[in-house]
C-alpha cells in the first residue's frame, strides 16, 4: 500500500516533468535528463505509435536495454512484458485517460531473465494540453521478491505454510514424529490439511521410499471398505475371479493413511482393532492371517473422545490409533497465516495455469483477512482459483472474488481498505496477547515485531476502535 501510494507520487512528478514538448516526438539523437537520471525508478515515454521518447538511466539498469537502442522503437519490443498482449497498462490509460497505480508484471531481460516489476502509468501532454502519449514508471521488485521467498521457505514445511505460533509448533515435532513407528491420529476441521500432514510425516520417516497409501474411509459402505482395506481371495464371492491385494497390502513396508475414521461401522472398528493389535489381517475369503508390516496414520474431523464418551467409537480402538496426537487449527484461528497462504497459492496457480497474476489488492486481502473460512484452507484455495479464472492479468481485485466476499455497501476510496487493514491488525495483536498470557514480549516475539511497535500498533489501533482495552504484563 505504501510503495503504491509513493509509486503515485513518483509518476504525477515524472508526468509534470514529462509534458513538455520535446518528450512528445522520437529523439534523433539519444539524449539524457538530468533529473529523470536521478530517479531510481525506470521512466520511460511512447508516441501514438507506441514507439519509446524517453527513457531514463534507471531504465536501462533495469532492463539491461541501452537508451540508444530503446528510443524510437516499439515498448512492446523493448520490455517484452507479460501484460503488453492483453492488459497493458498503458493502453489502458490512454483509452481511459485515467492514471494506472501499482500493477505488477514480468519482463524479459536482455540476458533472457524475468524480472519483476511494478508500474503506473500516466498521460502525456503537451504543451497546449492536446494528449501527446503516454508515461510510465517502473521499479525492479527482484529483491522484495527475494525476500518472499526467503520468507516462504522459512514458514514452509514440505507443502505446508504458515508462520503463526500454533504451526510453528507443529513443524517442530514433526520430524521427530515422523522418525519414530507410532500411530498418529491427525484431528481438524474439513480443509485444515490433515492429508498434507500425513504425507510430510511419510516423506519424513524411514518408510519414506516406500509407498503412501490414503484411503478415504466415509466414502464406501462396509462391504466395499472391507475388501478395499483387506483384499480378497479368489472365489471369496461371485466376480472374484482372482486374488486381489487390500490397501494394506500395498502399503507393506510404507505408510497407510485412514481419512475421517469417526466414520466407520463398529463392525469395522472391531476388524481394524484386530489389525493394529496383531499386525495381521484376513483377506476375504482366507484361511490364514497376513503379516503386514505398515505404519497406520488415521484422521478425522470429528472429536473421537466425545464419540467414545457416547458408545458410537470403541475406547480401545481410540487408545489404539491416539498413540500420538496431532491438532491442526482452523484458520480462522491462525489469520496471520492468510497473507502467506495467498502468496504461495498465487505462485501455484500462476504455474499450473501459466499466468503471470501479480498478487492481489489491498481490498482483496483486507477481504480474506476479515473471512471466518468454514472450509478452512481448502475454501481459501478455492476462492483463489476462481480469482485466476476471472483475472485476465495484472492482479487480483474485489470484483474477481466469489460474490459472497465483494462488499456489499462498502464505501469509496481508499479509506475501505485500510479500516479493514487495520481491524485485522488488531485482531491478530489481540490473538497473540491472548494466546501468550497478555504477555506483550512473547507476543510481540510470535508476530516477529519490536515489543514498541506492538505497543504503538495497539495504542493506534484502540484509539480508533473506542474505549476497549486490552491489559496485559509486560514481560
Amino acid at each position: 500500500m505504501v510503495l503504491e501510494l509513493q509509486n503515485a507520487r513518483l509518476v504525477r512528478a515524472v508526468t509534470a516533468k514529462c509534458n513538455t514538448a520535446h518528450y512528445a516526438v522520437p529523439m534523433a539523437e539519444p539524449r539524457s535528463d538530468p533529473i529523470l537520471d536521478s530517479i531510481n525508478e525506470g521512466v520511460f515515454t511512447v508516441d501514438h505509435q507506441w514507439r519509446i521518447t524517453t527513457f531514463n538511466r534507471a531504465a536501462e539498469r533495469i532492463t539491461g536495454v541501452r537508451r540508444q537502442d530503446a528510443l524510437g522503437r516499439q515498448c512492446s519490443d523493448v520490455f517484452r512484458a507479460s501484460i503488453c498482449e492483453e492488459a497493458c497498462a498503458l493502453r489502458r490509460t490512454l483509452s481511459s485517460g485515467k492514471p494506472v497505480v501499482g500493477v505488477t508484471a514480468n519482463i524479459i531481460g536482455v540476458n533472457g531473465s524475468r524480472i519483476p516489476i511494478r508500474i503506473s502509468t500516466a498521460l502525456l501532454r503537451a504543451p497546449g494540453g492536446e494528449i501527446a502519449g503516454g508515461v510510465e514508471t517502473f521499479q525492479d521488485l527482484s529483491y522484495v521478491e527475494q525476500l518472499r521467498k526467503e520468507l516462504e521457505s522459512r514458514y514452509t514445511f514440505e507443502d505446508i505454510v504458515g508462520r503463526s505460533a500454533a504451526m510453528q509448533s507443529l513443524f517442530e515435532i514433526l520430524p521427530q514424529i515422523a522418525a519414530s513407528p507410532s500411530t498418529v491420529l491427525v484431528e481438524g476441521e474439513s480443509g485444515t490439511g490433515k492429508e498434507l500432514f500425513a504425507r510430510a510425516m511419510h516423506h519424513l520417516s524411514p518408510r519414506g521410499k516406500k509407498r503412501f497409501v490414503a484411503v478415504n474411509c466415509a466414502a464406501l459402505p462396509d462391504a466395499l471398505l472391507e475388501s478395499e482395506l483387506f483384499g480378497y481371495k479368489a472365489g471369496a464371492f461371485t466376480d472374484a475371479k482372482k486374488d486381489k491385494p487390500g490397501r494394506f497390502a500395498l502399503a507393506d513396508g510404507g505408510t497407510i493413511f485412514l481419512d475421517e475414521i469417526g466414520d466407520i461401522s463398529p463392525a469395522m472398528q472391531v476388524r481394524l482393532l484386530r489389525v493394529l493389535q496383531e499386525r495381521s489381517m484376513e483377506p476375504l475369503g482366507a484361511t490364514e492371517p497376513v503379516k503386514v508390516n505398515v505404519r497406520v496414520l488415521a484422521a478425522t474431523n470429528k472429536n473421537l473422545q466425545q464419540l467414545v464418551h457416547e458408545g458410537k467409537f470403541r475406547e480401545d480402538l481410540f487408545y489404539r490409533i491416539r498413540v500420538v496426537y496431532l491438532k491442526i487449527p482452523p484458520l480462522r484461528e491462525r489469520r496471520e497465516d492468510v497473507p502467506l497462504l495467498v502468496d504461495h497459492l498465487v505462485a501455484k496457480f500462476n504455474r499450473l495455469q501459466e499466468k503471470d497474476i501479480g498478487g492481489v489488492s489491498p481490498e482483496v486481502m483486507a477481504r480474506l483477512m476479515e473471512h471466518d473460512y468454514p472450509g478452512n484452507v481448502r475454501e481459501l484455495e478455492n476462492i483463489v482459483e476462481q480469482a485466476f479464472v476471472l483475472c485476465r492479468g495484472g492482479r487480483i481485485e474485489i470484483e474477481h472474488l466469489p460474490v459472497e466476499l465483494r462488499p456489499a455497501n462498502a464505501p469509496s476510496g481508499a479509506f475501505l481498505p485500510a479500516m479493514h487493514m487495520r481491524a485485522a491488525q488488531r485482531q491478530m495483536m489481540e490473538a497473540a496477547l491472548v494466546r501468550n498470557r497478555g504477555n506483550h514480549r512473547q507476543a510481540a516475539r510470535e508476530l516477529g515485531i519490536d515489543p514498541s511497535t506492538l505497543y504503538r500498533r495497539l495504542k493506534s489501533a484502540h484509539s480508533t476502535a473506542g474505549p476497549r482495552t486490552l491489559r496485559g504484563r509486560n514481560t
